[in-house]
């Protein structure tokens, strides 16, 4: 995907801004009737229960506090119906203070903006109650989302006694702070210093702006009823572009303001303060000049004039420090300082990432294949691992007679949009990044276990382009354990790549399963956490755009490699994702059911957490609780939620970061209320969060892919799909493999090649000894899909690092030379219509052979006819000679991870012996039988048929010593894990006595 930059322009329109604003509460709205029917009703109920009990109470039972000092016979009197009546009369006043206590702290919050309001102890019911009603009364002048607990504006200053993870949300411009200043173009870079250059000369030379008329300030206007001033907004009615509040900030940053603060974050911004504008800022008399603000007193005057005597600060040796600690990017490299500007330089390829987008020159090479996975090097390992685990289980289903029709079967060839998504999730998979990201993972919370430490609340996880893992943490969490190191603040752990390999296996739960990829900026690729997000994350944008981020999303949380267990709930999706991970995706109709059932799960795990007592899923992963108990649970909310909806949500999502629930909402306006995090995904394909501090080349998966990838699941499902039989039984498929070779004396193939042992070529001459390695690699790659392979798919295999498109070429053209021509002028190595790479019949390897012989055998010529069956099952198993390419060197032939052929050929050789075994059994001929199971066995010794067959003929030569001593043989091949139920039914059948041997032998 193309990476796209957004220039500042003051013809921008208002319109093409990002939605993306500061979090706050919803909007002020047009009130209804039924909203001062509301607050009227809710005036009532809190003035009868603040007034009106107390006065009851008062006048029928007195107040509660005593006349005098208790005496010692006021505990010797005895016990009466009106003593029970004066205790109870207590209780009421305790609970009528709690109540009321709980009315002035959730006022007390909701007049002053501070966010999250106080907890009174042991109210949580009362305080609910409480929160209700003062949040109806007010909605005659106020929104109710902001008196919800932890959706606070993150653009407000840090009061009361708000959560950890709350606070540190609010603290920094949410997420994420400022960098992409340094990583802007370098166009945009000098046309900034030159205009503050030019500013500082007109202030140095006049004194103040009002000599030159070109400079113009801003004063930050007091909050409209909840609603706060922001930068962004600033900038989009005055600038016409919300996104150069950047501008504002750089001009305005750490200079002393009029209460003597300073500015350091973007979205830490208070009324009253003085903003200098960029000189094209428009805007009648909310733009002022100093000395030309009629409108405003002398004191505002005063003030913009002083502040204008500030403005030099950024030539005067650098910016002063701040109290707030910045949150960014991870630094990979100097930024480009004002006086010597530098354009970044192209990093180097990480693992996974060559292939992300094709180089300039290199637009062909994708031809086919979807740039959307190529640039997705997490999701596409997640995808392709998942995929390959399915097509091996389908096989066992197979083997085991568990699907009929399907024994010895490939999965089926994918074709059209299906097999360029095959071929693309081949490219883009980065599986060791994804090990390393798990290992390093799993590593940091075996670590802190050990040293009795918490694991951090982290937000993110950026990696960069060289493999280095950094971890964003909600706050200072001290110091990292070895080899982790403390990064640029004290909010960033991180993990150099060398660190990350020399970690082992570690036996601990996956301490952050809620990771997923949102996208690019710069060379570093980021992982939002969901689940520790402190509140809801909203997604706007076209109804299109957003379903491409929430399907790569899903999809990525469905099959990625770093979690253990989770829930994910799709609410609002047009396609059924649930083929991808059927025991992790759910799909659900519609709210109501959502919430009732996240109503449900966040009271269960609240109490869950009290009772183990852990204060947060973090704690309980780490502890001696079983970690399955703790797994996230993400939703993703794809339908535009209505405004009630979204309070109901935010409401549960208040406390869901403590107890491992997220929640991704789509909208398709401006704002979403409640929102704790807003994000916009933009037509270009860009993810924006200004005030977070995010512009991001967004991971998409569009909805051809979407379902292409879907087919690709549902056809490796022998249950499910079109490939479904009657009544959603499996449907019998012909076992045609999917090249047939001719095996008749005429069909001598011209260059022959063993890959069933050790690999041997026949037919050509041995190629370039520095070269042969890849010769060989490429032509078993070849062999193994007769269907064609694409030239990208080649070079990712033999390259996994990365190659560029000049020595991928020049080994094709070697590869053609080598393999020569037929007589008849034809290449054996051509391309095909779709540009893959194919071979030609000519060209064929023993496992061709092997299927081929297998299948005539079985439901060719020899179905029919005994002696032709007998022959070709012989021959067929002389070609085995061990396991698939036994001798690979090491370091290469990794590609063959993908692949399911490791699977395939021990079933086929089973298939093959258990074939010959019965022919031979049915003419009785035990020994010829027991000769062609252990010749299958040296190929797939732990197929279970094999053994029990083997059981079986030796029980035929009527020879008891000889089955005990296979009996005791397959006992100690059994070791530890013990002999398989089947097995050991079939030993009590045949061997009644074989466990009274067993015994003596131990």
């Amino acid at each position: 995907m193309p990476r796209r930059r957004t220039t500042s322009s003051s013809s921008s329109t208002a319109s093409s801004a990002p939605r993306n604003r500061t979090p706050q509460p919803v909007r002020v709205r047009r009130r209804s009737f039924g909203d001062f029917v509301k607050a009227f009703l809710a005036f009532v109920v809190l003035a009868g229960l603040v007034l009106g009990v107390p006065f009851a109470l008062a006048v029928t039972a007195g107040w509660p506090f005593p006349g005098g000092a208790p005496s010692l016979d006021w505990l010797q009197r005895e016990i009466t119906v009106q003593t029970f009546l004066h205790i109870l009369t207590v209780i009421v006043w305790l609970a009528w203070a709690q109540f009321t206590a709980c009315v002035l702290v959730e006022v007390k919050a909701a007049v002053s903006g501070v966010g999250v309001p106080g907890r009174v102890p042991g109210s949580g019911p009362s305080q609910l109650l409480a929160r209700q009603l003062v949040a109806a009364l007010l909605l005659v002048g106020a929104t109710a989302a902001s008196l919800t607990p932890g959706l606070s504006q993150l653009g407000q200053s840090l009061e009361g006694n708000q959560k950890p993870s709350v606070a540190a949300a609010q603290q920094t411009p949410g997420l994420f702070a400022q960098q992409q200043e340094q990583a802007a173009a370098t166009a945009s870079a000098l046309a900034e210093q030159a205009g503050q250059a030019g500013q500082a000369a007109a202030r140095a030379d006049g004194g103040t702006s009002a000599a030159h008329g070109d400079t113009k300030y801003y004063r930050i206007q007091p909050p409209e009823g909840r609603h706060h001033d922001s930068l962004w907004e600033v900038a989009e009615r005055h600038l016409g572009d919300g996104r150069r509040y950047k501008e504002i900030f750089e001009l305005n940053k750490d200079r002393v303001q009029p209460d003597g603060s300073r500015l350091s974050e973007a979205s830490l911004i208070r009324p009253g303060w003085i903003m200098e504008m960029p000189g094209d800022a428009r805007g009648g008399e909310l733009v002022e000049m100093p000395d030309e603000a009629p409108n405003v007193s002398e004191q505002v005057q005063q003030q913009i004039s002083d502040y204008a005597r500030t403005g030099d600060h950024a030539q005067g040796g650098g910016a002063q420090g701040g109290g707030d600690v910045q949150v960014s990017l991870p630094e990979q490299r100097p930024a480009p300082t004002p006086a010597n500007p530098v354009t970044p330089a192209t990093p180097a390829p990480g693992p996974g990432q060559e292939h992300a987008a094709p180089a300039a020159g290199q637009a062909g090479d994708s031809f086919g294949l979807p740039e959307a996975l190529l640039a997705a090097p997490l999701l596409a390992a997640g995808l392709l691992g998942a995929l390959g685990r399915r097509r091996r289980q389908a096989l066992w289903q197979s083997a085991l007679g568990a699907v009929g029709g399907r024994r010895g079967m490939e999965p089926p060839t994918p074709t059209g949009d299906a097999q360029d998504v095959q071929d693309a999730l081949l490219v883009g998979a980065d599986p060791e990044g994804v090990r390393l990201l798990d290992r390093s993972l799993r590593g940091l919370a075996a670590s802190l276990a050990a040293e009795s430490r918490p694991l951090p609340v982290v937000y993110a996880a950026w990696l960069s382009g060289n493999g280095d893992l950094h971890l964003q943490l909600a706050q200072p969490a001290g110091k990292p354990p070895a080899p982790w190191q403390q990064g640029q603040d004290q909010t960033f752990w991180m993990l150099a790549r060398s660190d990350a390999e020399g970690y082992e296996e570690a036996e601990t739960a996956a301490p952050y399963p809620g990771l997923v990829s949102l996208g690019t900026m710069d060379d570093s690729r980021l992982l939002l956490n969901l689940e520790a997000v402190p509140g809801i994350v909203s997604l706007s944008g076209t109804e299109t755009d957003r379903a491409a981020v929430f399907a790569s999303v899903a999809a990525e949380l469905a099959t990625n490699g770093w979690s253990d267990r989770m829930t994910i709930t799709l609410v609002g999706f047009g396609d059924d994702l649930t083929p991808l991970a059927p025991n992790r995706i759910r799909h659900l109709d519609g709210f109501e059911d959502l919430f009732e059932t996240m109503s449900a799960e966040t009271r269960q795990r609240r109490g869950a957490l009290g009772a183990a007592g852990h204060d947060s899923v973090l704690t309980g992963r780490t502890g001696p609780a079983q970690h399955t108990r703790w797994a996230p649970h993400l939703v993703l909310f794809a339908a535009q939620p209505s405004d009630e909806q979204a309070l109901q949500l935010a409401e549960l999502a208040a406390d869901a970061g403590r107890l491992g629930i997220g929640y991704l909402v789509g909208t398709g306006g401006t704002d979403l209320p409640g929102a704790a995090w807003e994000m916009e995904i933009t037509g270009e394909g860009r993810l924006l969060a200004p005030l977070l501090g995010l512009e991001l080349d967004a991971q998409l998966l569009p909805v051809a892919q979407q379902r292409a990838v879907v087919e690709l699941f549902t056809d490796a499902d022998p249950g499910s799909g079109p490939g479904s039989g009657p009544e959603g039984g499996p449907r019998r498929v012909a076992n045609t493999p999917p090249f047939l070779v001719d095996i008749s004396e005429q069909g001598r193939p011209a260059v022959y090649a063993r890959l069933v042992g050790s690999y041997e070529i026949i037919g050509l001459d041995a190629p370039d000894g520095e070269r042969s390695a890849l010769l060989h690699e490429a032509l078993a790659l070849l062999l193994l899909h007769r269907e064609g392979v694409h030239p990208r798919v080649l070079s990712s295999a033999l390259w996994p690092r990365g190659v560029t498109a000049d020595v991928r070429d020049a080994l094709l053209e070697r590869l053609r030379a080598w393999l020569g021509t037929d007589p008849d002028g034809t290449p054996r190595l051509a391309t095909d219509a779709t540009g893959r790479l194919t071979l030609a019949k000519s060209v064929v390897s023993d496992l061709d052979v092997l299927r081929s012989l297998y299948y005539e055998a079985t439901q060719g010529r020899g179905a029919d006819s005994r002696q032709v069956r007998g022959r070709l099952l012989t021959d067929a198993l002389v070609l085995v000679r061990g396991p698939l390419l036994a001798d690979r060197p090491e370091g290469r032939y990794r590609w063959l991870t993908h692949e399911i052929v490791d699977a395939q050929l021990p079933l086929l050789v089973a298939d093959t012996g258990l074939a010959l075994s019965e022919f031979h059994l049915e003419k009785n001929r035990a020994e010829k039988a027991i000769e062609a199971l252990n010749a299958a066995l040296r190929t797939a010794p732990a197929d279970e048929r094999l053994w029990h067959e083997l059981l079986r003929a030796t029980h035929a030569t009527d020879d008891p010593d000889r089955l005990r001593a296979l009996a005791a043989d397959l006992v100690a091949r059994s070791g530890a894990r013990g002999v398989p139920p089947r097995t050991e039914a079939l030993l009590d059948e045949l061997l009644p006595t074989w466990r009274e041997g067993v015994a003596a032998a131990g």
